[in-house]
């Protein structure tokens, strides 16, 4: 099931807008996780606007029992004591209502962030590769607050304005019917004008505003975490420019949304001063037909008085609940939109221990792409055996070690590692029996220290300490001031790039996996440290299968097998020195690969 499409003109996967119905459907079921605190909390506020909703009563008693010529004193302080304690009610059980509210939304608000937090973790590496991370982390952590905005518009103020509107309506009727059904009819045309001008006027609105926001927080996103470009380039000025652009297309948009909420609130004035001149009217019309006592004006007034109350508040009330609907949105589609690439249910763990690897008839292509990349493609690598994969870009040499890792899913075949199929396993574990070194490593903004035992969270400081040694990476950590308590910035760009190479493969040394990637690991490394390196590497390959995606291939001159890729097919495989003597493909690029060091 899926709440999402892909926007052809962005090149981006957007949310389908759900309707609010369906994103207060949402927020009910946040509400039902705690029950017993939602339903207490809601029957404390429906005690206050009970409360709301008997003033006009007790203050026209009590106008009843001073206006009488027999000065009815007892009557009068009974009356007296009835409204003051409704306001004393009114008042305790609003405060004890809050305080369990406070609680109840906390926890909800948390949820509902890390709730979307891990459900966009479940997505597809595509998805992420087609969305902006800054866009994406601005919806997730909007939602609480959106929350927050939503629950208090429904819960303490529409609910209460409903219930006070529909209340009054009904004494009005039994009291005046023609009063009544006067305040029946504005209240029934002021709440269809509500939901109808919030839903098909406001709305479309608001959620371009919203779509603009998040991109704000896309743009800034992708402009700080490509700073060193940015400098590099010395675009700090064009930059600034582009930011600004996106922010004034945000101001025209938030512009035309307050101006439409504007107007809506104007339509709710207009049917609040009818719904005064015509109540107080058929009232005043009463009396002078002696059909209203002084008390009964003064119910009628005080009722007016407290609708107006609430009804005066309906254009915020309106623009908050539709505001934080919409600010939950995205989450509320992330909730429903199943992830991707989805664990079986039931699917076990991954128990291989020896990294024996088939590729069994594969077949994928990446969407968009009108041809497949493999086409029934099969291979078998052994246990232990170290093989490199090379050829011109785009040949399939990454897509091998991302469908290894079962970042897609095959259109065909099957990929089994020690006799188990990827796609019947969890992800997690499968993930974890594979370890990779990228070519440009990126960190956590953490300690250094944390970096390396990401691998294995509950390695001692002595195992993070001992897996540096062996990737060179001791001597350089130790003088640091902080050691392996430094924090290496963002992606880690307070590291050199041989720095950042060295933590990765700490990290590869401390995960012990059967499997390893090495996705040309010695590229940012200076001669002398990358000889280190080396020696480091071949203690790391020993004993487990190994796979080398090779670009410079002096590197690969002692893996057990070579093989040669051009679109998705093996063209040739063997030995350096074989290869070398056939003379074809691999003699090729290994000669522009001499030429170019």
């Amino acid at each position: 099931m899926t709440h999402e499409f892909f926007d052809e003109d962005e090149g981006v996967t957007r949310p389908r807008p759900l309707g609010n119905m369906a994103v207060i459907g949402f927020m009910w079921r946040q509400w039902m996780v705690d029950k017993p605190r939602f339903f207490t909390a809601a029957s404390l506020f429906l005690v206050g606007t009970a409360c709301d909703l008997s003033i006009p009563w007790a203050a026209g008693a009590l106008v009843d029992a001073v206006s009488s010529p027999d000065r009815l004193t007892q009557a009068a302080w009974t009356a007296w004591a009835f409204l003051t304690g409704l306001y004393v009610v009114y008042y305790g059980v609003r405060t004890t209502g809050f305080r369990i509210l406070n609680g109840f939304y906390a926890r909800i608000m948390e949820r509902i962030v890390t709730q979307g937090f891990e459900r966009v973790q479940s997505f597809s590496a595509d998805w992420h590769g087609s969305n902006y991370a800054g866009a994406t982390v601005r919806k997730v952590s909007r939602a609480m607050w959106g929350y927050d905005s939503a629950s208090d518009a429904l819960l303490l103020m529409l609910m209460p304005t409903l219930i006070v509107l529909g209340g009054l309506a009904v004494s009005m009727t039994v009291r005046w019917p023609l009063a009544g059904l006067f305040t029946a009819t504005v209240v029934i045309i002021f709440a269809v004008y509500n939901v109808v001008t919030a839903t098909y006027y406001v709305r479309p609105v608001n959620l371009v505003s919203n779509a603009l926001d998040s991109q704000i927080g896309a743009s800034l996103a992708d402009a700080i975490g490509a700073n060193p470009t940015v400098k590099a380039f010395g675009a700090e000025a064009r930059e600034g420019q582009r930011f600004a652009g996106t922010v004034a297309q945000w101001r025209v948009a938030v512009i035309r949304t307050w101006n439409r909420f504007n107007l809506v609130g104007l339509g709710q004035n207009v049917l609040l001063v009818i719904l005064q001149g015509g109540l107080t009217g058929l009232i005043l019309w009463a009396w002078t037909q002696g059909q209203a006592t002084a008390g009964d004006v003064a119910f009628a007034i005080t009722s007016f008085m407290l609708m107006a109350g609430y009804m005066r508040n309906f254009s915020e009330i309106t623009r908050m609940l539709q505001k934080g609907l919409d600010d939950l949105l995205d989450v509320a589609v992330y909730m429903r939109t199943d992830p991707q690439l989805a664990d079986k249910p039931g699917a076990p763990p991954f128990q291989g221990l020896e990294g024996a690897v088939t590729f069994d008839r594969v077949s994928f292509g990446y969407a968009g792409q009108g041809e497949r990349l493999y086409q029934d493609f099969s291979l078998a690598v052994a246990p232990g055996e170290r093989i490199a994969l090379v050829g011109p870009t785009g040949s399939g040499k990454s897509t091998f070690v991302k469908l290894l890792q079962r970042l897609h899913d095959l259109d065909g075949g099957r990929i089994l590692i020690d006799g188990q199929d990827t796609a019947h396993v969890t992800q997690g574990s499968l993930r974890r029996a594979i370890a990779v070194v990228p070519q440009d490593p990126s960190l956590f903004h953490r300690s250094i220290g944390e970096n390396i035992a990401y691998a294995r969270p509950d390695a001692s400081p002595d195992e993070v300490a001992l897996a540096a040694r062996r990737a060179r990476a001791h001597d350089f950590i130790a003088r640091l001031p902080q050691g392996y308590e430094t924090l290496v910035g963002e992606r880690g760009v307070k590291l050199s790039g041989g720095e950042r190479q060295r933590v990765a493969i700490a990290r590869a040394f401390l995960a012990d996996a059967p499997i390893l990637v090495l996705d040309e690991a010695t590229s940012s490394l200076d001669v002398e440290t990358e000889r280190q390196v080396q020696a480091a590497t071949e203690e790391l390959m020993a004993g487990r299968t190994t796979i080398v995606i090779a670009h410079r291939l002096s590197t690969i001159r002692s893996a057990d097998r070579i093989l040669v890729f051009d679109r998705g097919r093996i063209i040739e495989e063997g030995r350096h020195g074989e290869l070398l003597a056939r003379g074809g493909a691999y003699a090729r690029l290994h000669a522009v690969s001499e030429a170019a060091e």
